[in-house]
């Protein structure tokens, strides 16, 4: 089967009266979706939170909402608790225009929940409630192979590895969708309290490294993966973490902004200072805004001033969604990017 052609420009994409493209290639994200509960003031623990209120979230998901609000088109693939949290999540995918006749509903296992504690300077400890949750009971026979199966883009994590019967779910979704030739996009979102051992995380985090396209990572992811090698030296990352099948290899380095690595060029983007006030979210917001570039035309790639105004735009959505408390809720559109972009 020929690869699905992604060609255009952003600047020539069609839009209907509300906004949204008309003709845009699919994004599929695979993985969990659950509820944030962020406190309601900053510098505190959990536990002398005087309040929380809650948020939609979940790393894939917040990618997929990120394309959909975009104007791009966009699906998720996972599973929820039948219960209203479960319900929330659903209805939220399709309140953002994101397709959710992938998700599934489990009558026994609820919702996924996590407390983020959003310390003084906004960054962010996460306590988890899945023991187990549904997103980790995901089964191979409930995938939405149509949804797989038109993905121009196929984007996951690695936490969809860490349990069975989800890890072969996952995995058994890959496949499917690099046979039906889609690109194929990776951000480990390294969360180590999730993991049985940090070996196990690094173990199963590289087990499906060279099978992707694009990956994007943290300088702490890089830090973790490379045994605590130097994140910020261009040789540790081309060689133990760039491989030959890579299209783009992306580094988030917060408000500092970003590096890449292609096989044809590298360099670094600056990031655009705000005011932090929430960082969940941050590096899903950047994830989705290139994916929603890349799915409009991955002849990007190719073009060095081209790839580096797309991760511009990354940056300013990463940015943006820092100024707001909360994932979803934050993420901003397209018109206030280019906002923020006019002012620089």
């Amino acid at each position: 089967m020929a690869k699905k052609s992604i060609s255009g420009d952003l600047s020539r994409l069609s839009m209907n009266g509300e906004g949204s493209v008309q003709t845009s290639h699919l994004v599929v994200c695979f993985g969990e979706m659950l509820i944030d509960f962020v406190p309601t003031v900053s510098g505190v623990s959990l536990a002398e939170a005087p309040a929380f209120h809650k948020a939609p979230g979940g790393a894939p998901a917040n990618v997929a909402v990120c394309v959909a609000k975009l104007g791009g088109s966009a699906a998720f693939i996972g599973k929820v608790g039948k219960d209203e949290f479960g319900q929330m999540l659903s209805d939220m995918l399709k309140e953002n225009k994101v397709d959710n006749s992938g998700v599934r509903f489990d009558p026994y296992a609820r919702t996924a929940l996590a407390f983020v504690t959003l310390r003084a300077d906004g960054e962010r400890e996460f306590m988890f409630y899945r023991h187990p949750s549904a997103d980790m009971l995901l089964k191979e026979s409930e995938l939405d192979l149509n949804l797989v199966n038109k993905a121009s883009i196929f984007h996951y994590g690695s936490i969809s590895l860490i349990d069975e019967p989800c890890r072969s779910t996952h995995l058994a979704a890959m496949r499917i969708a690099k046979q039906s030739n889609s690109i194929l996009s990776y951000d480990p979102n390294l969360r180590l309290a999730l993991w049985p051992s940090e070996d196990a995380a690094r173990k199963n985090i590289m087990s499906i490294w060279n099978q992707a396209d694009i990956i994007k990572i943290s300088e702490d992811e890089i830090s973790f993966l490379t045994d605590g090698d130097n994140p910020n030296d261009d040789k540790v990352v081309l060689k133990k973490l760039f491989h030959p099948n890579l299209s783009l290899l992306l580094v988030s380095e917060g408000k500092a902004g970003c590096r890449y690595y292609t096989k044809q060029f590298k360099g670094k983007v600056a990031g655009i200072k705000v005011k932090a006030v929430d960082t969940t979210g941050a590096g899903d917001a950047f994830t989705g805004a290139i994916l929603y570039c890349l799915a409009a035309d991955l002849n990007i790639l190719k073009d060095e001033a081209r790839l580096r105004h797309a991760l511009l735009f990354a940056n300013a959505c990463g940015a943006l969604t820092v100024t707001k408390s909360g994932a979803i809720p934050a993420l901003p559109t397209k018109p206030e990017i280019e906002k923020i972009i006019q002012k620089i």
